[in-house]
């Protein structure tokens, strides 16, 4: 019996087959030369400048500044709550829909639109009336809260009627 007779294609692929495994055991050498993990404790270690930069020399100490835990903020910044000293505002009630129970206060001081639902109410409300409120802040932004109708001058002071005292 003869031997096999090796085609021209078996050849080309088993050249292949031999510069893939050498090319493999190459790259495998060169990740075993340039692992980091023969490398000393001191080399692995990497240090923060004041400004943020990472570098792989260490700070100086005599520049230490002292940091306090409070000033500290991490994420982004929270709105600060300001608190106004009159907390009761006015306002001309701007719309309002008595079926769905909603409206809008326009605030005098600050001209910006407060949303009103009928649960925050007092008494009832009409469009254009004269009102105060609390601010309170919702889910979707400022609520007005603690509405009420501002009574017209008129109406609160009390009216002086003159009777004679001497009888006719």
């Amino acid at each position: 019996m003869g031997r096999s007779q090796e085609t021209q294609n078996k050849k080309e692929k088993e050249k292949k087959k031999l510069k893939k495994r050498k090319e493999k055991e190459e790259k495998r050498e060169e990740r075993k030369a340039n692992s980091s993990k023969g490398k000393s404790f001191e080399e692995m270690l990497a240090y923060v400048d004041e400004n943020g930069n990472i570098s792989a020399t260490p700070p100086d100490p005599n520049k230490r500044k002292v940091i306090n835990q409070e000033d500290i903020k991490i994420g982004s910044s929270r709105q600060v709550v300001v608190e106004d000293t009159d907390i009761i505002r006015t306002g001309v009630v701007t719309f309002f829909n008595d079926s769905k129970g909603y409206g809008f206060i326009k605030d005098q001081k600050t001209q910006a639109g407060v949303f009103v639902h009928v649960n925050g109410l007092l008494e009832p409300i009409k469009e254009n009336d004269k009102v105060t409120f609390e601010v309170e802040m919702g889910l979707k932004g400022t609520n007005a809260v603690k509405v009420s109708l501002i009574k017209k001058v008129a109406d609160t002071e009390p009216k002086v009627t003159e009777q004679n005292s001497d009888p006719a």
